[in-house]
């Protein structure tokens, strides 16, 4: 039988060293490390908005400041999902396609890679900052094609990249486990 480990934490050491691959592990490594990022991230935004809200009355503030955290798990638990998922078979000793770790893997890079899209497509054209108004730099180099695209997709668009790739990853899973 498996060594179990325990809790979610566990979980992490316990992914990397039961992984069928090394792509996999150094996902477990930058995967978790991304996921405490954007996680302080939202967390930082989240106090923040809280101490320039502070004074006002609840309502709809308090439904933004929940609305900031929701969007803060569901950026960083799609990133820590393969490496539960992974753990998750190789504790249970569960039957599954010989690659599922490494695809697993490449599904997390594939999130990862999808948010910075959403930062990229939701970016204002300008926006003031400290009293500034900064505006974004204009497409440049090698990917300035792309940028561009990514710049005329509306800010509301940059929630295609993440949820489509939640769905991969989900539909990745299920059919991969069968």
């Amino acid at each position: 039988m498996a060594e179990a480990y325990r809790g979610v934490i566990g979980a992490f050491p316990y992914a990397f060293r039961h992984g069928d691959s090394l792509f996999f592990r150094l996902y477990v490594l930058i995967g978790t490390l991304a996921a405490a990022f954007v996680g302080g991230l939202f967390t930082f935004a989240l106090i923040v908005w809280i101490g320039e809200t502070a004074s006002a009355p609840g309502g709809s503030l308090t439904l933004s400041r929940t609305f900031i955290a929701v969007l803060g798990l569901f950026a960083a638990g799609p990133l820590l999902a393969p490496t539960l998922l992974v753990a998750r078979k190789h504790r249970k000793g569960l039957s599954y396609h010989p690659r599922y770790d490494t695809i697993m893997a490449t599904l997390g890079y594939a999130f990862l890679l999808s948010l910075y899209l959403a930062a990229i497509i939701s970016m204002p054209e300008s926006f003031t900052l400290d009293g500034e108004t900064v505006t974004r730099p204009p497409p440049s180099g090698l990917f300035a094609p792309i940028i561009s695209v990514l710049y005329a997709i509306p800010q509301i668009g940059a929630l295609a990249p993440p949820v489509g790739s939640m769905g991969l990853l989900a539909a990745a899973h299920y059919l991969l486990s069968r």
